[in-house]
């Protein structure tokens, strides 16, 4: 194979690899897909009282790393809200975060937590709600910041379920799925 004929080549592979990952892109879902479902979420409605929530921790290859519970109390005055959240983990291990929560006209939500990085925003649309944010994660001693797409999709007036993919630099470094309910 001659010299220009390799780069064509490769120049080539190179073309159908970016035309492919671009058509990916312009595949994904959007919040907008889900305008016309039913039951409409809202994240007043729904985070307000107590809640209990199960879910899992998977790394980037999809091994489960971690279980957890958590309780949840939420509570809203006019458009501010806040979410308080205990989690406990299998290997003992227990959090707290609470987010200070502002709705916004149009189903636009913000929020800011202790160990949030920046503002979090989100969208509900439908009964799909897309949430937003990073948050400082501590990984073996070091703090990573982390950023997280949350999609939480409404069952009905109780239950819900939240698939996240967690990113570094763009790169998927793991997942977190879980479920929570309203108990009150």
């Amino acid at each position: 194979m001659t010299t220009f004929n390799y780069l064509m080549h490769n120049c080539s592979r190179l073309f159908v690899a970016t035309f492919l990952g671009l058509l990916l892109v312009g595949c994904s879902t959007t919040i907008s897909d889900y305008r016309s479902t039913t039951p409409a979420f809202d994240m007043k409605t729904f985070f307000d009282g107590k809640l209990a929530a199960y879910g899992m921790v998977q790394n980037r290859d999809g091994k489960v790393i971690r279980r957890f519970r958590a309780d949840l109390v939420g509570s809203w005055k006019g458009n501010n809200g806040l979410l308080e959240e205990d989690f406990f983990y299998d290997d003992g291990e227990t959090q707290r975060r609470v987010w200070s929560l502002v709705k916004h006209g149009d189903n636009q939500y913000s929020g800011v937590a202790s160990d949030s990085v920046g503002e979090a925003t989100g969208e509900s649309q439908g009964f799909a709600f897309n949430w937003r944010y990073t948050l400082a994660i501590e990984v073996d001693g070091t703090t990573w910041d982390i950023d997280l797409n949350d999609w939480i999709y409404q069952l009905d007036e109780s239950r819900l379920i939240n698939q996240t993919e967690m990113t570094k630099w763009g790169f998927n470094v793991g997942q977190i799925t879980l479920v929570i309910e309203k108990i009150e």
